[in-house]
């Protein structure tokens, strides 16, 4: 199967973002932000856009992978490469641990599945404070300088120009997974498992292939959090951070990886924009704008990024139709 090069359009997209650590210096926190939450919604589109699992506690992982990264540098393992290695994998074991129990039944015993897996490693982060720190958060940690020499300070400026490297490594890997024969695999198990079943496609491996390739994402977005802010907490866990990514999921258009990546920059851009204007009422705004997106959708998705999208890549054979 040939791969194609990147697009312009992709080039320049990512040269933008390159571009934006030297002149926005001042956004740099808000944007290590962006640069995480567009990498954990990129982990949900892989499940959801690609794998088709409906899932509603997907910041377990998130969570997991925080607490991972922030548990290393506690014991004294500071180093920020080996806690994201750390979460990663550690997460992964989790999701493909999880995935047999998960991918058993409809959409609709999956999605409870989910909400109740993510409510029970909450309570547990909870109760086990001596290690978790409780609803105080796991504070305190250790991290070291990247390389032995850039330190993690308040400016950001470390902290964005790390998120941004992994973000754009994570993506590249998924770009050229997804693109592969097993992303087409998942993709027609995603689209019609009866139907994948019947040309031979092993339907449940690739679910719990793509359920744990996607669990590792999070962690590892997760793992991103607790090393440039150097702390972890419960509301990484919360069913509001999951419910939050799968509308950008959704808004971005599922099943695009750019458009988890779109969705993501623009709701939190859009929210910490609305916070500043209308600190008690921002999250009604947000809905409204939610909603008004939603009624102008074609085909049952959302307009802009999808009919974009189509006709950016409508000859790319390795893009979605």
């Amino acid at each position: 199967m040939r791969i194609r090069l990147w697009h312009p359009a992709e080039t320049v997209a990512w040269l933008a973002a390159a571009a934006s650590w030297f002149l926005l210096g001042s956004w740099h926190p808000l944007l290590n932000d962006v640069a995480i939450t567009a990498l954990f919604a990129l982990s949900l589109d892989l499940v959801l856009g690609y794998g088709g699992i409906v899932t509603l506690g997907h910041a377990a992982f998130f969570g997991f992978g925080a607490y991972a990264a922030g548990y290393m540098a506690k014991a004294g393992f500071g180093d920020p490469l080996l806690c994201l290695a750390v979460g990663g994998l550690a997460t992964a074991a989790l999701g493909f641990a999880s995935s047999f129990l998960v991918l058993r039944g409809s959409d609709l015993t999956r999605l409870m599945v989910t909400v109740a897996a993510a409510a029970v490693l909450g309570e547990i982060a909870n109760r086990w404070a001596s290690v978790t720190g409780g609803s105080d958060g796991m504070d305190g940690l250790d991290v070291k300088p990247l390389f032995g020499r850039i330190a993690f300070g308040l400016d950001g400026h470390a902290a964005y120009a790390l998120s941004l490297v992994v973000l754009f490594v994570a993506f590249a890997v998924a770009r050229a997974l997804v693109r592969s024969p097993f992303g087409w695999s998942v993709r027609a198990v995603g689209a019609n498992p009866r139907r994948a079943a019947a040309i031979g496609i092993p339907v449940t491996r690739r679910l719990v292939a793509i359920y744990t390739i996607g669990a590792a994402y999070a962690g590892l977005a997760g793992a991103l959090l607790t090393v440039t802010t150097q702390f972890a907490s419960l509301e990484g866990l919360s069913i509001q951070r999951s419910a939050d990514t799968l509308l950008m999921v959704v808004v971005g258009g599922a099943g695009t990886l750019y458009g988890a990546l779109a969705g993501a920059v623009v709701f939190r851009l859009v929210q910490n924009w609305l916070s500043s204007l209308t600190p008690e009422y921002w999250q009604f705004w947000v809905g409204i704008a939610l909603m008004a997106l939603v009624l102008a959708r074609p085909e049952g998705e959302v307009a802009w990024p999808v009919l974009l999208w189509r006709r950016l890549w409508r000859r790319d054979p390795g893009g979605r139709r």
